[in-house]
């Protein structure tokens, strides 16, 4: 059984957000709009499945580690939730690395002071690539992580391609 999702404005509702989203949506206006859910949903089937949203209106940020001459850095990467990023080519190519791969989760969540399955490009270090892929930059709107597992939040891609630090690449395969 479907249930209902309570829309409002993010800003209204910084309760719902990890504390680095709640001062980065504060500069996004009213765009942006947040509701709770149920936690034990937060991975994105469970919660499209339950909450009647479609993968295709979904949106998921993946957090990898590029290592290059014993340097790691971090990036985030958006796709559709119906798509996979190419990490080990697409993406490690425009990092400009030797290695990638997924950031451990103990680390990504570290690095971002958000829970894990709840990572958002909303709020992650301002030195942090966000390699954003042009099907999510074009999409009306779309339901991302909010940085805690308990809430959602409904971002514009424009808004997604417009992040501090965001490039617009065709990243999903």
């Amino acid at each position: 059984m479907e249930e209902i999702l309570h829309w409002q404005p993010a800003i209204e509702r910084l309760d719902l957000l990890a504390d680095p989203v709640a001062l980065a949506v504060k500069d996004m206006g009213d765009d942006v709009l947040a509701t709770g859910i149920d936690p034990d949903l937060a991975d994105t089937a469970a919660f499209c499945e339950r909450y009647g949203v479609g993968l295709d209106e979904s949106a998921n940020c993946v957090v990898v580690a590029a290592k290059r001459g014993g340097e790691i850095r971090y990036a985030a990467c958006m796709v559709l939730a119906t798509m996979r990023a190419d990490i080990n080519n697409v993406v490690r190519r425009h990092l400009d690395v030797r290695k990638i791969s997924f950031a451990p989760m103990a680390e990504a969540v570290g690095l971002t002071g958000m829970e894990y399955g709840g990572i958002t490009p909303i709020g992650l270090p301002a030195d942090w690539p966000i390699l954003v892929d042009a099907n999510v930059a074009a999409h009306h709107r779309l339901v991302i992580g909010s940085g805690l597992r308990r809430s959602k939040l409904a971002v514009p891609g424009a808004a997604l391609a417009g992040l501090k630090g965001a490039e617009v690449l065709p990243l999903a395969n």
